[in-house]
């Protein structure tokens, strides 16, 4: 069965919220620790504003699911791009007045709005009856494509369009996207249960003790959370490799870029290939990817072989990150979805925050090559999680 025009207009807002939400992440991530070694008083605080981002985001992100059951999906979205309007004024007011705090105090903004906008592709699942629902949470992804050209150009070449604030140009940019986002999601009409599915008993839900027994609920988890903090660490330390190798930032801007076109690209047809091979070779070709990835990067000292490294980095991440979506929504419920997404995204930015606040002192320590070799350790547990899935589900 095709989906409805109401399902094809609501994952089309989704998208479009998305793409432009995913524009301000990447323009935030590319400048964000270079911004932070010149506005901090010591240089082990570069990546703070990040870290500052993502500790708002994995404190908030649970209360954020179990406000919009109260309040509604759109008028949560809602709230989180108000919260991005607000962070990034505050961002540009910190490269106005070269203020360390006013610009970590927009990282901050920003964070509760990922908290809000991390739910977008949990809102497609919620919108689309059950085969259409692969295809929604990748086509969700999909918008990140246009992000992947716009946030990386955004964060090169309106460096100086406010000629009297240096570096403040993108953080104009993605204020006025924020208020385009708000007024794109009034026009989301979210059901109370998917299409196609029974209206359910929104007061019968069990604890998540006992949906995470679960075989699918720990793999799922890890392979979101893992995959998705090992993303959000190498797009924190690239910039700063780079730099520390004498890049220049249009050679960092075009490695950037290439890692996030190459996460939302694949979003085109991952659902697609779910639906004809399978979740499972999905899962395991995506982690196959990301550990190909570690093992180049390892060896990046070229841009050639930078871009290689993240390419596949990127075509990884799709794979795994859409497929735990797609198998978390199959362990709960409806009226659980509250719960159990909030605590998919606690964990995940629990581990974002541990990598973005220690991301500059791994660097150090482990340098280049050791750091992404010791990335393997946790693909290789989200590997045992897959692996006891199946051997329990035959």
């Amino acid at each position: 069965m095709k989906p409805s025009s109401t399902e094809r207009r609501n994952v089309l807002v989704l998208a479009s919220s998305q793409s432009l939400f995913t524009i301000t992440t990447i323009t935030v991530m590319t400048l964000a620790s270079v911004i932070g070694l010149k506005l901090s008083p010591d240089p082990d605080l570069a990546t703070l504003p990040i870290a500052v981002m993502m500790l708002a985001t994995v404190v908030t992100t649970l209360p954020a699911s179990l406000l919009m059951k109260r309040i509604g999906r759109r008028n949560g979205f809602m709230l989180g791009t108000l919260c991005g309007i607000i962070g990034s004024a505050l961002m540009l007011l910190g490269t106005a007045q070269t203020s360390f705090f006013y610009f970590c105090a927009g990282m901050l903004m920003i964070g509760l709005y990922q908290s809000f906008a991390m739910y977008y592709r949990f809102a497609a699942a919620d919108v689309a009856r059950a085969e259409f629902r692969s295809r929604a949470v990748s086509y969700v992804m999909a918008g990140g494509v246009i992000s992947a050209v716009i946030g990386p150009l955004n964060a090169r070449f309106a460096l100086d369009w406010l000629p009297n604030i240096p570096m403040g140009g993108p953080f104009l940019v993605t204020t006025v996207l924020a208020v385009a986002a708000t007024a794109l999601l009034l026009t989301l009409r979210i059901p109370a249960n998917p299409p196609g599915e029974p209206t359910t008993d929104s007061t019968t839900t069990r604890p998540l003790s006992i949906i995470a027994r679960d075989v699918r609920f720990l793999p799922a988890i890890a392979g979101s959370s893992i995959c998705f903090s090992l993303m959000t660490l190498y797009m924190t330390i690239t910039p700063l490799g780079m730099q520390e190798q004498g890049f220049n930032m249009a050679a960092i801007t075009m490695v950037v870029q290439s890692q996030v076109l190459a996460m939302f690209i694949p979003a085109f047809f991952t659902g697609t290939l779910i639906a004809r091979y399978g979740l499972q070779p999905i899962l395991w070709i995506g982690l196959g990817l990301l550990s190909v990835a570690m093992v180049i990067g390892a060896l990046s000292h070229t841009v050639p072989v930078y871009m290689a490294s993240r390419i596949t980095l990127g075509i990884g991440w799709n794979f795994l990150f859409v497929g735990s979506a797609v198998l978390l929504s199959h362990t709960h419920k409806p009226a659980e979805r509250g719960k159990v997404q909030g605590m998919n995204d606690l964990t995940l930015f629990s581990l974002v925050t541990l990598g973005s606040i220690s991301a500059a002192a791994l660097l150090q320590r482990l340098g280049w090559n050791g750091i992404h070799l010791a990335s393997l350790i946790p693909l290789a547990l989200v590997a045992v999680l897959l692996l006891r899935m199946q051997w329990r589900r035959i």
